[in-house]
């Protein structure tokens, strides 16, 4: 069989360790062949990079494509050549789909779906219901389970202190969580009632509701060593916790969303900066950035969460919770590096090869 070759010239090659080395880059067949000055090297592409910086493909580990079921919204042709215009070449979907992806037969649809259709790399999540353990745990391929403890839409929400122990208690899989705490979401729902700015989504779902939700899965985490991870950690309390208490075996992730906004941005955006969980202080940004510095969080991931302006427009409660963010979290995160915030390093560490290792994807994340 023929071997298909890509060849990368004058680029400025982004090493895991922060370097950059100058030179070319072989591809044969989609994979790395070659790197170093290749003067006489023939390949069916030639690009020219001209002194560009050439990164690995970054990971994004939580994205929301709304297929099937919502393609209005978003489909998996479409959010995955958003990807890969941001530079992400590999993504993980949660499965909130309608249908939802509690089941073999319809991570089965997704998989093809996406053979179809997707530019990028993929791989999907099975989602937790009160009711389907043995699917968790024989649907294949995934890449974890997804709980959401609060927040979410038809069966997927699981808040029953003896299901979720049920789901950490039998298996071996990752186990990826929305933690807000629903009992107290209902309850501040009943407390702000009459409230319609979209501000007081941040004040319904406080920093207690994560808290309270993070420190539950941490806990049975620890009772069963089961591998968790946290996703899109958004307070300093979390950050503190996962300080303090953070077993090898568990992981947390953050969204550029918690970083980069705060509740001040519901003024002049409204419902377009609504999100679950919500947006915070400026406390929180400052210290979820510390958190990743420091490494009590691992990564970064998006949550691109789409919907349209129409359903943005929406008053509040009936507004939907999301927003995009796949294709910006490279450049965000690029123009925080020339800012002199994070380093090259950094940001290979939490887009690329550091979900990679936390997924156990191979052959992924560095050059």
């Amino acid at each position: 069989a023929r071997v298909s070759r890509l060849l990368i010239r004058n680029a400025r090659i982004a090493r895991p360790d922060g370097s950059v080395s100058e030179g070319d880059l072989l591809c044969e067949d989609g994979r790395i062949g070659g790197l170093g000055p290749a003067p006489g090297a023939r390949a069916d592409e030639e690009i020219d990079a001209q002194g560009k910086l050439l990164l690995p493909g970054v990971i994004d580990p939580q994205v929301h494509f709304r297929e099937p079921g919502k393609e209005y919204k978003e489909g998996l042709a479409s959010g995955s050549r958003a990807a890969v215009r941001g530079g992400v070449t590999s993504f993980l979907e949660m499965p909130n789909t309608d249908p939802s992806t509690t089941t073999q037969a319809a991570l089965d649809d997704k998989l093809a779906r996406a053979a179809k259709a997707s530019v990028a790399n993929y791989g999907f999540f099975i989602g937790a219901t009160a009711d389907n353990l043995d699917a968790l745990n024989s649907a294949a391929p995934v890449c974890g389970i997804k709980i959401f403890m609060g927040a979410s839409t038809g069966s997927l929400l699981v808040d029953k202190a003896e299901d979720l122990e049920r789901i950490f208690a039998h298996g071996t899989r990752l186990i990826a969580v929305h933690a807000e705490d629903e009992a107290r979401i209902r309850e501040r729902k009943a407390q702000f009632k009459g409230r319609t700015d979209y501000a007081v989504h941040s004040e319904i779902r406080d920093n207690a509701c994560a808290l309270r939700a993070t420190e539950l899965v941490l806990a049975l985490s620890k009772k069963y060593k089961r591998r968790l991870h946290i996703l899109h950690l958004s307070t300093r309390e979390e950050v503190e916790l996962l300080r303090r208490d953070k077993p090898a075996w568990v992981t947390a992730e953050v969204i550029p969303n918690h970083l980069f906004l705060n509740t001040a941005d519901y003024a002049t955006q409204g419902a377009r900066v609504q999100m679950n969980p919500p947006i915070r202080q400026p406390a929180d940004n400052a210290a979820l950035w510390a958190g990743l510095h420091d490494g009590a969080i691992d990564f970064i991931a998006t949550d691109h969460a789409p919907h349209t302006l129409d359903e943005k427009r929406r008053p509040y409660p009936e507004s939907p919770a999301g927003m995009p963010g796949v294709e910006t979290s490279l450049p965000l995160l690029l123009t925080e590096m020339q800012a002199g915030r994070c380093t090259l390093a950094e940001i290979q560490k939490w887009m690329c090869w550091g979900p990679a290792a936390a997924y156990g994807i191979p052959n992924k994340g560095k050059i």
